[in-house]
């Protein structure tokens, strides 16, 4: 056990404490944050580790969680019920997933990192985790003293209230900006996702527009909706693992072994995602996506309500871009086929309330009206800041470049300008019509 000082002239620094029993990861990880000037110890495992938080203030833990005598999740739940006030951080490999989901049930951990980790993503973690330790000691302090406050002081408690009020509009503005980039981040990485499937890229996007506007038919609130949309976007997470061949061929056409593989991808999509509290709901209707309504569905056999609905609404919704794709049966099917096909698997696949309610759906999208009143169609020298993107911007092979919502600036302006000189074509964006 050892300790490394760094502190900065202009206050005492953030004091963090590595534990793990490989050598080489603590002196990994003194060697990424010592230059950051955070004050530094280290603890081969759990027993050291909470003999030195009862002699140490320690602002953030990183633990391990394979450990000889205490994992990591066992040491976290401790020090979570000690020193509360501590934030935790899980290092983990792969095959521990199912360990993980106890330590940030038990362990009440911020969020748990992949080994090997990403330098960058570490560094930004043990920042966002700390500014969140900082705003919630102030924001305890500051009830704290208005509670001592004396009813009498009239001025102090508007003072105080007023400062209250311009840190939660802070806290909401970084909220919405936070959410917009969470958005983005989960578009991105389903466009990640498709990529990985070559040229059938563009799947979980098409999914994820029919899925929405499916729940929203169906009357769910627009925070269940976008659940179904997250999970729409990411359903196929657990195929990266995969090889090429059991993506690109129609699973009626696998063995029974390769079947047995594919089926695991729904609970490796629901792993994958554990440790990302807002898409928990999500990562739960990615589970259930190929259960059947008739009880023959994997991977848990669940039947007719005990689905999830926004499982049975991705079931159809999935199957109908997987049928012209021609990943679900030999040969790709005309929409028309397709439709054809979901009808014909009512009550055996699909819930037959969703397939109608989709059929529907899709006649409502085949005779709707130009979207002129709502949108216009732009090239890119027509373009001005201040614009709002209408739709995603994807480029000919099917990569998102920027999500819907995005308000244009100039610097975007030229980089879209710059994308459509590398690729030699010319973009039509549609922007918000105003």
């Amino acid at each position: 056990m050892s300790g490394i000082d760094a502190p900065t002239p202009a206050a005492t620094p953030p004091t963090l404490l590595f534990v793990d029993d490989e050598p080489n990861i603590l002196s990994a990880l003194q060697r990424l944050f010592r230059p950051q000037g955070y004050r530094i110890f280290t603890a081969p495992g759990g027993a050291e580790a909470l003999a030195l938080l009862e002699r140490e203030n320690v602002d953030l833990i990183i633990s391990d969680m394979r450990m000889p005598h205490m994992d990591g999740a066992q040491f976290l739940e401790q020090a979570a019920k000690r020193w509360p006030q501590t934030a935790r951080i899980l290092l983990t490999g792969y095959a521990d997933l199912g360990s993980a989901v106890a330590a940030v049930n038990k362990g009440n951990i911020y969020r748990y990192l992949s080994k090997p980790w990403e330098d960058n993503d570490i560094k930004i973690s043990v920042q966002l985790a700390l500014e969140k330790q900082r705003l919630e000691q102030r924001v305890a302090e500051q009830n704290a003293q208005l509670k001592e406050l004396n009813t009498g002081l009239e001025t102090r408690v508007a003072a105080q209230t007023q400062e209250i009020r311009q840190v939660l509009s802070q806290l909401e503005l970084t909220h919405e900006e936070l959410k917009k980039s969470f958005v983005t981040s989960v578009r991105v990485f389903a466009n990640l996702v498709d990529l990985r499937e070559g040229e059938l890229s563009g799947h979980s996007r098409r999914v994820a527009e029919h899925a929405r506007a499916l729940a929203l038919r169906l009357g769910m609130n627009e925070v269940d909706a976008q659940q179904v949309l997250y999970a729409a976007l990411l359903h196929d997470i657990g195929k990266i693992g995969l090889p090429d061949a059991l993506i690109h061929r129609p699973y009626v056409s696998l063995s029974a072994e390769e079947r047995a593989r594919v089926a695991q991808h729904p609970v490796a999509g629901q792993a994958a995602l554990l440790a990302l509290e807002p898409l928990q709901d999500a990562a739960l209707l990615i589970r259930h996506h190929h259960e059947r309504y008739d009880g023959q569905g994997f991977p848990d056999a669940l039947k007719g309500e005990a689905i999830p609905l926004g499982a049975r609404i991705l079931a159809v919704t999935n199957d109908f871009d997987a049928l012209q794709r021609g990943t679900l049966v030999e040969g790709k099917q005309s929409p028309a086929q397709a439709r054809a096909f979901l009808m014909a698997n009512k009550e055996q696949r699909y819930d037959p309330k969703l397939v109608d309610a989709f059929v529907a759906l899709l006649d409502e999208l085949g005779n709707a009206p130009p979207a002129a009143a709502t949108e216009m169609r732009l090239s890119s020298d027509n373009l001005k800041p201040g614009m709002v993107l209408a739709r995603d911007l994807i480029n000919s092979k099917g990569m998102l470049l920027l999500p819907r919502g995005r308000e244009l600036s100039a610097p975007l302006i030229t980089k879209i300008r710059a994308f459509e000189r590398e690729e030699d074509r010319g973009y039509t964006i549609h922007v918000q019509n105003k």
